[in-house]
């Protein structure tokens, strides 16, 4: 029996003892061994995972360990980012959002997001990167953005437990290529770097600075970091040699292809063309209803976002606005205040002025809650499951691969047999040995298959506890936020009333 309100887990044993678990001891009575999810393990060589050392079993079902002695019955504005700020900025403080990682707990009565996510080979996820103190490099077109990327850690893959490095944008698109040809392909979802701004970081190097510069550079920032935060969160791409050089090495081999406006990028724009004319034209046979229904999910999840987040920015630019003009209207009561003979009359409008320009800042700073928590949120998770999209078409590629094989096979299959009938032996070694490759590929080909796929659920798996934990976090950091706006609102109408009262 399952008791949702009070949590409590009542059932009988095999031997018909009757037990009671209460407050999260979930099924622990039974085992004395704790459970453990299974370690995942990927080759040091910077080539990439190899094929038969990517996930093991499906850890999703939390209760498997249990259920083997009982079972219970129970019932979306993509980011403008190019390739640097501008000397001496004035950066914009966002509202502090530090992702955590999420465990769960069967022993505990709740569940504590801070214990534990993962642990690689002993080591608990204990990491913090920081993106900090941009600075313009060169002038003129030829300049650039330098970051300050701090590491504070007390895992054991890295030599100390703090390091920075300076890294420039460019940098960081090279750190996602990087990890994107070696992992997207085996069913890994890498997460996606910030996006380059043409228009963005034109003005950063030949403009002076103002307040928009600032906010793109400062805007920039933040994304930096929440990308790397998400990359080194990663169990796999952690390890990676080319993630652990991006934070340790002094001197980094200078990122290229990485420009918009280049041969490669016009490249990159070309086969995007040509994956979108391809995914159109193959029609894969799908047999896993799982597949099927994730697909669908996820795509459904991206119309949902995407509008969601168009209307968070519009509320955003709302918000900046309400500030303008309270900042017109504050001037304005000031203004009425000095030119009035009552003397009550005019103090209670120069105090009206005083209020309304605290509620101007207390605007300016919700449009940054509003933007830093919530749409910088929705903006990254559009960005995710795209990412998150593409593995399933690296699996429908891999599928169409391993049919060609199976469909070039038959082909030999057939010539060998005409071979055969009009008796050209000295063709007919050479049809069995391509036969035999062939054979080969198609025997490789469902393998691959079958491993991308089971890549995947896990990757999904681990994606969905993540978005959850992700939302729930920032949601309740976004709510407090409204929270303290309003209270402070009403204490500087409060603290007004007396005056206007006093009005006589």
């Amino acid at each position: 029996l399952f008791s949702h309100d009070y949590y409590h887990i009542i059932y009988f044993s095999k031997t018909g003892q009757f037990i009671q678990c209460a407050d999260g001891d979930i099924l622990r009575s039974l085992k004395s061994e704790p459970a453990s999810l299974p370690a995942e393990d990927i080759s040091t060589n910077s080539n990439g995972p190899k094929q038969d050392l990517l996930f093991d079993e499906d850890p999703e079902d939390l209760f498997a360990e249990a259920t083997e002695e009982v079972s219970l019955d129970s019932p979306e504005r993509d980011l403008l980012l190019s390739d640097g700020p501008s000397p001496a900025i004035t950066p914009i403080t966002p509202p502090t959002s530090v992702i955590t990682p999420y465990v769960f707990c069967l022993n505990c009565p709740l569940r504590d997001n801070r214990h534990i996510e993962e642990e690689e080979g002993g080591d608990l996820f204990d990491m913090n990167i920081s993106v900090s103190d941009p600075e313009k490099v060169g002038d003129g077109m030829n300049a650039y953005m330098a970051y300050k990327v701090t590491t504070k850690t007390s895992m054991s893959v890295f030599k100390r437990t703090e390091f920075s490095v300076k890294r420039r944008f460019s940098d960081f698109l090279g750190l996602h290529s990087k990890l994107a040809s070696k992992y997207l392909h085996v069913g890994y979802i890498v997460p996606p770097a910030p996006e380059k701004s043409i228009v963005g970081m034109t003005k950063v190097k030949v403009g002076k600075e103002d307040q928009s510069s600032n906010e793109f550079v400062e805007k920039r920032r933040s994304a930096l970091e929440r990308y790397l935060m998400r990359t080194v969160k990663h169990p796999v791409l952690l390890k990676d040699p080319d993630v652990l050089q991006f934070l340790e090495s002094s001197d980094l081999p200078r990122a290229v292809s990485t420009q918009a406006l280049s041969s490669a990028g016009l490249l990159r724009m070309v086969n995007k063309a040509a994956d979108a004319v391809n995914k159109m034209t193959i029609k894969m046979n799908e047999s896993d209803a799982w597949f099927e229904e994730k697909q669908q999910h996820f795509e459904n999840l991206d119309v949902q976002l995407r509008k969601l987040h168009a209307s968070v920015e519009s509320l955003v630019c709302h918000r900046k606005e309400l500030s303008v003009n309270t900042a017109q209207f504050a001037k304005s009561a000031a203004m009425l205040g000095n030119s009035e003979d009552h003397t009550a009359l005019s103090r209670a409008l120069s105090q009206l002025a005083e209020v309304e320009e605290k509620i101007d800042q207390l605007h300016q700073d919700q449009a940054n809650a509003d933007f830093y928590l919530f749409s910088e949120l929705l903006g990254d998770y559009v960005r995710l499951i795209t990412a998150v999209k593409g593995v399933f078409d690296h699996r429908m590629k891999t599928w169409q691969k391993w049919q060609d094989s199976q469909m070039l096979l038959q082909k030999k299959r057939e010539a060998e047999a005409k071979l055969q009938f009009t008796n050209k032996p000295d063709k007919l070694q050479q049809a069995k040995d391509e036969i035999k490759e062939l054979e080969g590929k198609v025997q490789q080909g469902e393998r691959d298959f079958e491993q991308i796929s089971k890549t995947i659920r896990k990757e999904v798996s681990r994606f969905e506890k993540d978005r959850v934990k992700d939302f729930k976090t920032i949601i309740i950091k976004y709510l407090e936020s409204l929270v303290q706006t309003q209270q402070q609102l009403i204490k500087y109408w409060e603290a007004f009333l007396p005056e206007a009262k006093a009005i006589s």
